[in-house]
């Protein structure tokens, strides 16, 4: 992609972020091209059955994106649905930094997902988030908690916000693993507080045991800090 085109792509974006009504006639063109784009790019995913396989392709579609992104979060707005599905995009692909940049400007200016997401955008990406941090992606602790301050003031199912707790819950245990010593008692504490809430949110979230375990844990940490311990 030349200079060139990507300086047209990030002033088209910025354009059709603008307020509904303002240019409409001089940012039509460049969006259309994208959701163009973006139509096809969706097609040659269906050919896929590979959920891994659709993963790899969008990691290698997305860069062709980053142009409009950047323009897009300089707008003032507008809905965009070439937008919206590359922050989706960006979480399958774990560019979690970058779907969270996209979702917080969506979130200010209550922008909507495609149809096809079949979700609110708060859901999703705490949904997303918490479902690849369970099947074993290497979600880090600082963007599940970037992701749960973000969404804190959002409506979603309680069983959703539960699974984004427990998500920092288990990074948070996983952290301590391999921390300094001295901060594996804070790392801890907070797990067993985000179990603790997701308890709260959803009584059969199943997480009693992992409690039972941290609260033991906690206990023999604190056991050597204690003058009336005669070992």
């Amino acid at each position: 992609m030349t200079p060139a085109r990507k300086h047209f792509l990030r002033v088209t974006a910025a354009l059709a972020a603008a307020p509904t009504g303002s240019e409409v006639k001089a940012h039509a063109t460049g969006y259309e091209l994208m959701l163009a784009k973006l139509h096809n790019d969706r097609r040659h995913l269906k050919t896929f059955e590979s959920q891994a396989a659709k993963i790899e392709l969008k990691r290698k579609l997305l860069p062709d994106y980053v142009p409009w992104v950047e323009g897009a979060l300089q707008g003032g707005g507008a809905q965009d649905d070439v937008l919206m599905t590359v922050m989706v995009w960006r979480i399958d692909a774990g560019e979690w930094q970058g779907a969270l940049d996209i979702a917080a400007y969506a979130l200010h200016h209550r922008l909507l997902l495609p149809d096809q997401f079949g979700r609110n955008l708060p859901c999703l990406v705490a949904e997303e988030l918490a479902d690849q941090a369970q099947r074993g992606e290497a979600v880090p602790l600082a963007i599940l908690q970037a992701a749960d301050t973000l969404l804190a003031e959002k409506d979603m199912p309680d069983q959703v916000r539960a699974k984004l707790a427990k998500a920092i819950a288990y990074a948070a245990s996983k952290e301590a693993e391999t921390a300094a010593a001295d901060t594996v008692p804070g790392l801890k504490e907070l797990a067993l507080t985000q179990f603790q809430r997701a308890l709260k949110l959803h009584d059969k979230c199943g997480v009693k045991q992992d409690m039972q375990r941290l609260e033991k844990e906690l206990k023999n940490l604190a056991k050597p800090a204690d003058p009336a311990d005669p070992g």
